[in-house]
């Protein structure tokens, strides 16, 4: 189900250029600052969100003014749900049967990858971490059946490219315990 909202991503390699940008982005179109945060490795990341015309047009000002500084952008159109909801935290799933994980080498890549995982299979996303605690990484989980499992973790690996992923699993069956761990 898509959240009929779009969502701007920045990522740069400095926190007071993050800040800068941030300050553009928001100054240069109606959108909403869903996240701003310093993370791991010196790094800012922000998600905006709004009309997709608005987020546009404050994604360009954003990348224009964070210039070299921009390790990571991206921009979802219609965001998926549950990849919002899961955003920074924990969504239990009802039910565990089998479980992917992809994890990139940016933050925010992750959250652009899970999108592109929930719309392409009928899983759960369990959560989007964007970075915090984790050395300035991302990761994302979702659970379902295994051939949507695997279904939707080629999704995000392919939205992001290959380059941009340190790991993706999908354990087939898993043991029970394993709901405890994500």
């Amino acid at each position: 189900m898509q959240a009929n909202i779009a969502l701007g991503l920045v990522e740069t390699s400095s926190i007071a250029r993050g800040i800068e940008t941030l300050d553009a982005m928001c100054k240069a179109a109606g959108v909403k600052p869903e996240v701003h945060q310093a993370i791991s490795k010196g790094k800012y990341i922000i998600v905006i969100s709004g009309p997709l015309g608005e987020v546009e047009s404050s994604l360009a000002k954003g990348v224009e003014i964070g210039g070299d500084a921009v390790i990571a952008h991206h921009i979802i159109r219609n965001v998926h749900s549950g990849a919002l909801a899961a955003l920074n935290k924990k969504v239990k799933a009802v039910k565990i049967e089998a479980v992917g994980i992809v994890e990139t080498k940016e933050a925010l890549p992750a959250l652009f990858a899970a999108d592109a995982a929930a719309k392409a299979a009928f899983v759960h996303v369990s959560e989007v971490n964007t970075g915090k605690g984790i050395g300035g990484k991302g990761y994302f989980t979702v659970t379902g059946e295994p051939g949507a499992v695997r279904t939707a973790v080629t999704a995000g690996v392919k939205a992001v490219g290959e380059d941009a992923v340190v790991s993706r699993i999908v354990i087939p069956n898993a043991h029970e315990h394993i709901g405890a761990a994500i």
